[in-house]
């Protein structure tokens, strides 16, 4: 995991609970060693990184994969910079300054900052983005960020001051994430699908978008006149290398198979079983990411039949050994889960460590009580005529990393110890959007991409939520606490109340946390500077690697 990286200090005036400028750490040099000597980073190459999934969307503002933000944020920059103690580091933005009140936030921008169309990176740039991202016609997935935006003010051509509607403690956070990242104003003009990638896409990052060919690759190549990365990169001015290509590899054992033939230089998604080729290998390394964002997750809507009797819901949290299941599946590389929240994550209720799950006695007797007390002609419960049936309805584009495999196991074992009927189905997206939008969906299977806490809370619990904005009575108690978590700004204030969340979440089981997911990646051992984005716990973008057989 990656330690934290050093911050070139500058001067920013926000607030102490919220940002830091403070770091006493020497500078990190990424240095090879030779036979004779040390090589220092050099300039040149092309590489190629194997990924599991295809990304849906190439937009920032409208992407909602996991997968696809770390392909998008190398030609997205952000105003800051989120580190790795989770405060703020200047990126587009010098610095910044906080009202009393919360409801605005100055930012003093860079001046020599421009898309890679020629196009300045000014206040007009600023607020082209955020007005597009929050307005309604456009249905971006971003706007769940800017829930309290009201506008910007472009106070010169490179101050602007956002006004908020109400104060918002996860802002900066919001600003920190590639979904808010900026676009040129002339891509936004123009219109259209921004979704199908392609030099099209226009931003401010160390890489242009070259070219996409569907079901194969994306690339990108050096952005020459970059040199305004985030104040914690390791280096400035252009990336090191010529260009990268992404290649998508679905398959476990053909990624595998490339990175060690060398057909690509590095992957990600390793599996378990494929993890000692690369560990500890000659010619190879191995590095494994944090798991801050959510746990992947089993959403359980408490509004729909058979769901929305607590008593069914707790039985389908208690009724397996979920440790055995995990152990499994990913063989001691990922930890059971215990809350939505990652355990890297700072907001994290350490105290539901060992607190429910695994009762099985419990959950059948739960289910007596309930009246689910006969059995159908292949033995699973029954009241009143009808089955005990759940359905997990999964998503295909999010399908990964054996997610699917580990719902299977859990389906088995619910089977054998409630006699409950779990269904796994694979669904198209549309199926998926239309059973958000009616509230007919039974058991969502999730992460979220990080984000701050409260809004990570909300996405999947809040009224306001994409989970729940088709059902019209969310738990009020919930929602309550989200809002007021998301009102209180002084972190130390802040955590029992997430606390809480997280507890009643647990508690109620609108949600079964599953495992910590991180990513896990494979590269030649000639590859250097690779790293983790903490604000995406995904692989960080390119512009920091550099290719040890170009130094010559």
């Amino acid at each position: 995991m990656r330690a934290p990286l050093p911050l070139l200090c500058l001067a920013v005036a926000i607030s102490p609970l919220l940002a830091s400028c403070d770091n006493p750490s020497e500078p990190a040099k990424s240095v090879a060693k030779t036979e004779n000597s040390v090589v220092k980073p050099r300039d040149g190459g092309d590489i190629t990184f194997g990924v599991t999934t295809e990304p849906v969307c190439f937009d920032p503002h409208n992407s909602s994969q996991q997968n696809a933000f770390l392909v998008i944020r190398n030609y997205i920059d952000s105003l800051v910079g989120k580190q790795a103690d989770g405060t703020f580091a200047p990126w587009l933005a010098k610095s910044w300054r906080i009202s009393d009140d919360g409801l605005s936030y100055s930012f003093t921008l860079r001046d020599d900052v421009t898309f890679s169309d020629g196009t300045p990176f000014d206040g007009e740039a600023v607020k082209a983005n955020l007005d597009w991202t929050r307005d309604p016609a456009h249905t971006a997935n971003a706007a769940a960020f800017l829930e309290y935006y009201d506008h910007t003010e472009v106070v010169s051509p490179h101050e602007v001051k956002i006004v908020l509607s109400k104060a918002d403690s996860a802002f900066l956070e919001s600003l920190s994430s590639v979904k808010l990242g900026f676009l040129s104003p002339k891509t936004l003009a123009k219109g259209g699908d921004l979704c199908q990638g392609g030099p099209n896409l226009v931003g401010t990052g160390p890489f242009v978008f070259d070219q996409y060919t569907r079901g194969q690759s994306a690339r990108f190549v050096k952005n020459p006149n970059y040199h305004w990365a985030p104040a914690y990169a390791a280096h400035q001015g252009p990336a090191y290398l010529n260009s990268v290509t992404y290649r998508f590899l679905p398959e476990y054992a053909v990624r595998a198979g490339a990175l060690s033939s060398g057909q690509v230089d590095m992957i990600e998604g390793v599996q378990p079983t494929d993890r000692a080729l690369f560990e500890n290998a000659q010619g190879f390394q191995f590095l494994t990411g944090p798991s801050a964002e959510t746990s992947f997750t089993l959403n359980l809507n408490y509004t729909a039949a058979p769901t929305d009797d607590v008593r069914v819901r707790r039985a389908l949290r208690d009724g397996f050994d979920l440790e055995a299941i995990v152990k499994n599946i990913y063989l001691g590389t990922v930890p059971r889960a215990w809350s939505n929240i990652g355990p890297d994550n700072t907001a994290y209720n350490k105290g539901l460590k060992g607190s429910w799950g695994n009762d099985v006695a419990g959950a059948n007797k739960l289910l007596d009580d309930a009246g689910w007390t006969g059995r159908d002609a292949e033995g699973y419960r029954t009241r009143d005529g009808q089955r005990l049936r759940i359905e997990v309805g999964y998503p295909q584009p999010y399908v990964r990393d054996n997610r699917d495999l580990l719902i299977q196991q859990i389906q088995a074992a619910v089977k054998k110890n409630l006699n409950l009927q779990l269904d796994l189905r694979i669904i198209s997206s549309g199926e998926w959007v239309k059973s958000i939008a009616d509230g007919t969906w039974h058991v969502y299977p999730n992460t979220l991409n990080p984000s701050d806490a409260a809004l990570s809370l909300r996405d999947v619990l809040g009224g306001s939520g994409f989970l729940y904005r088709g059902i019209k009575t969310p738990d009020p108690e919930i929602v309550g606490l989200i809002d007021q978590a998301r009102a209180t700004t002084d972190l130390a204030k802040r955590q029992p109340i997430l606390d809480q969340i997280q507890k009643l979440a647990v508690d109620k089981a609108y949600v079964i946390p599953l495992f910590a997911p991180n990513y896990q990646l494979a590269a030649r051992s000639t590859l250097h500077g690779l790293n983790f984005e903490v604000q995406l716990d995904a692989p960080s973008n390119l512009y920091d690697v550099w290719s040890e057989e170009n130094a010559r």
